[in-house]
């Protein structure tokens, strides 16, 4: 193949969806020549699915892009049409912004910004195949033959590797959105020994919102607090849109049972395994078929289009299926059809492949990130181009890599649960998957990451400034709470009564008083104001760490805990076959992930207790075999 040298870089991002973004805005801003290929310039960030960022988990993801230095959090802040705080009745642990996006506008800033980049630069071309040298990357080929250079390749093809869409007995090579599918690329990657493994996702129909009866459903609006994501913003959005809430209905469901044979699902054109959290509604009714409605919502795409995303419906029905069915909803009677729902199909990496690192173990220099690695939504993906790319820089400028734990993000959990557990489905980011979601929290991203994204240089010396302000008022007024005594005046029990509290018999530090179940800071602040207006965000950082002190610091043990088993880490060159005891299938899933630690070692699938203790023990003792005539 005659090729033309087209540039020389320290990293090359194939791909800008919303992993490739994030990864090529890391790399360039720390110092690394970055080149980000693309299949349309037009498509930068698009949302083919939901258009919508956050959510519970996922929303605490995109602060802590936004803590870690990203870019997601400043693009929806400035982009969206709704935000919510969602599980406000809950705990601190699970709640979580989500905001509905204007995902034509998204799209537009997130270029703006990523062309107004000065070490990052964009083009669009599709690539065919990597140029490999004894197992170490050194650039990308075209299919235009452009040949571009670096020793760092990040991957970001999301759902286009092979991609293929489905509508009742249709199926044609696509990627998202219809949009060229990449068909060289995945083969490529097959014949340079990367296992890929093939997973489905879909997308409902989009009905014109001028033939919505709104009178038949719910409201959904936005919250009237400001909101954010990122905590450099300071300007809110207002005239915000509303969502709407239907359901199905006992019709709904009859014509999809009549039909099921004619969807792509359960025809069996689909060979995909699909999101288990994000099922299509044909597996909903048959996997809970005793319920008698399901509810959708419908979201505007935008502000300047009568387009309706249908979320809920998510189908691979034909398209006169999908008609007969949304017109048993209330509200989408006489609902016009823009576009149909579909099923995609498309190739994934087996992420078990990777170092913790996003780099590939039999790749040196080649990363992934994204839903190349499994994953399903934008956050998931958002959050692990962040981090390939600033692993990818880091071999640039030659300091350490940046791997965090499960206890100190969210993002540390995804990359954890994909590269120690692996997936056989597209996973998606739960809270009920992190051990520590008291420490995990949405509201504290900043106070868990900004130092390390500080030290990255992706956040810059005033906004840190301004962060460590803000940790010295929180540690100043709950030192002033603790020492302030409120003795049981007339004022103090009428407003301790009026907030649903006991009255006092004796005297109470502040401190303890807001550590009760029913009192908020400002009832605090009504007896014993501090000198000094605070802002909003530290008042919550004071009452939610003097009210879960307990627990907080129950977790924290758990943690010191377990970062003894994470410090103890496992030589390079073990040799698995020569620990007698170990059971076989945890020798053959140790041999296959590599773990660093024994920590991740004992989060493998198919390794249990005693086998971590059989490793613990050969570690201990010094019995590290010969591999490849390294002696240990």
């Amino acid at each position: 193949m005659s090729t033309f040298d087209a540039g020389h870089y320290d990293v090359i991002v194939i791909g800008a969806g919303h992993a490739g973004v994030e990864a090529g805005l890391a790399s360039a801003r720390r110092g690394a020549k970055t080149l980000m290929l693309t299949l349309n310039l037009d498509m930068i960030a698009f949302m083919p699915c939901n258009p919508s960022i956050g959510g519970p988990a996922k929303g605490i993801v995109v602060r802590e892009i936004d803590a870690l230095g990203g870019e997601m959090a400043k693009t929806i802040d400035k982009t969206y049409i709704q935000m919510r705080l969602l599980n406000t009745r809950k705990g601190p642990a699970v709640r979580a912004l989500r905001a509905q996006a204007d995902k034509h506008l998204y799209v537009q800033e997130m270029k703006r910004v990523l062309e107004s980049e000065p070490n990052l630069y964009l083009r669009q071309g599709m690539v065919k195949q990597l140029m490999v040298e004894d197992n170490e990357v050194k650039g990308v080929i075209t299919e235009t033959k452009a040949a571009y250079y670096a020793d760092n390749v990040i991957v970001t093809t999301g759902t286009f590797m092979r991609g293929k869409v489905l509508i009742g007995d249709i199926a044609y090579e696509s990627g998202p959105n219809n949009q060229r599918s990449s068909t060289e690329l995945s083969v490529h990657l097959e014949e340079l020994g990367l296992k890929m493994v093939r997973f489905k996702t879909g997308t409902p129909m989009r009905v014109n919102s001028n033939t919505i009866d709104y009178s038949k459903t719910e409201i959904q609006p936005g919250d009237d607090v400001p909101r954010a994501f990122s905590y450099e913003t300071t300007e809110y959005i207002t005239d915000q849109l509303p969502c709407w809430l239907t359901y199905t209905n006992e019709f709904t469901h009859q014509i999809i049972d009549d039909n099921l044979s004619t969807s792509a699902m359960y025809s069996g054109m689909v060979k995909g395994t699909g999101p288990r959290y994000c099922p299509s509604v044909e597996d909903k009714i048959v996997r809970f078929h005793d319920k008698p409605r399901h509810q959708v919502f419908l979201e505007p795409e935008g502000r300047h289009t009568e387009e309706v995303y249908v979320q809920g419906l998510s189908t691979s029905l034909p398209e006169y299926v999908q008609k007969k069915m949304i017109e048993t909803v209330p509200g989408l009677e006489k609902a016009e059809i823009m576009r149909a729902g579909y099923a995609i199909e498309y190739d994934s990496v087996v992420p078990t492949q990777l170092w913790p690192t996003l780099e590939t173990k039999a790749i040196k220099g080649l990363f992934t990130a994204g839903q190349i690695n499994g994953t399903s939504g934008y956050e998931e993906a958002a959050a692990q181009g962040l981090m390939a790319g600033i692993n990818a820089s880091s071999k640039v400028l030659g300091t350490d890599a940046v791997i965090l734990d499960r206890s100190q993000a969210y993002i540390g959990v995804l990359i954890d649960d994909l590269v120690t557990k692996g997936t056989d489905e597209p996973y998606r980011l739960l809270t009920s998957r992190a051990e520590y979601r008291l420490i995990l929290r949405h509201d504290n991203a900043d106070l868990r990451l900004s130092e390390i994204g500080h030290n990255l240089g992706l956040i810059s010396d005033e906004r840190f400034a301004k962060f460590e302000e803000k940790k010295h008022l929180i540690e100043a007024e709950k030192k002033r709470l603790d020492k302030v005594m409120l003795k049981p005046t007339e004022e103090v029990q009428r407003k301790i009564e009026e907030a649903g509290g006991t009255s006092l018999k004796e005297a109470i530090r502040a401190s303890d008083l807001l550590r009760r179940p029913e009192m908020q800071y400002t009832v605090i602040d009504a007896l014993a104001p501090s000198e000094q207006p605070l802002a909003d965000d530290v008042k919550e950082q004071v009452e939610i760490q003097l009210k879960y002190a307990g627990y907080i610091e129950k977790s924290k043990h758990q943690i010191e805990r377990m970062k003894k088993m994470e410090n103890k880490l496992i030589p390079d060159n073990i040799d698995y076959d020569a620990i007698n005891g170990l059971a076989t299938e945890a020798r053959d899933r140790l041999k296959e992930v590599r773990p660093l630690s024994v920590g991740q070692a004992s989060r493998v699938s198919g390794v249990n207790p005693a086998d971590v203790s059989i490793l613990l023990v050969y570690i201990e003792q010094g019995k590290i075999s010969k591999v490849s005539g390294d002696e240990a």
